[in-house]
């Protein structure tokens, strides 16, 4: 089911079951979404084996718009914690939307993205080492 402009398709509705991933670390952002209803958990894999809960995704929140603004592989992974349904926006929709907007702030918003990028994979892996010696964390 899809949302539409005219007779072209601008967004896709998907949905996901408990525990459904929704995309991998490392792998190609082809879509960013909104969660229209349910919930999705971010995490980092280090080492192959630990995960590190990076935070979750409420309704009306907007998730993997970052390897829609950098090209980058997915910093990380998603997963439906509970029935959850999404508002896909693919990268044409993006990219046609980002190339309408001014040419300095689309720069700016790729180096903040980039900057952000390396704060989550430095705070993700520092976040293992703690837990590693049972120091726990604020939120």
């Amino acid at each position: 089911m899809g949302i539409t402009n005219g007779n072209k398709k601008v967004m896709d509705r998907q949905v996901f079951a408990t525990d459904q991933i929704i995309f991998r670390e490392g792998k190609p952002g082809n879509s960013a979404y909104v969660v229209q209803e349910g919930k999705v958990e971010i995490y980092k894999t280090l080492n192959d084996e630990k995960e590190v809960v990076l935070g979750t995704v409420d309704a009306g929140g907007l998730f993997g718009e970052l390897a829609l603004v950098d090209n980058q592989p997915r910093m990380a992974s998603a997963r439906a914690t509970e029935r959850t349904v999404l508002i896909a926006i693919s990268r044409q929709t993006f990219e046609k939307k980002m190339a309408a907007s001014d040419r300095f702030i689309r720069a700016i918003l790729r180096i903040l993205l980039g900057n952000y990028r390396s704060v989550v994979r430095r705070a993700a892996i520092a976040e293992a080492k703690l837990k590693e010696h049972d120091i726990p964390l604020d939120d």
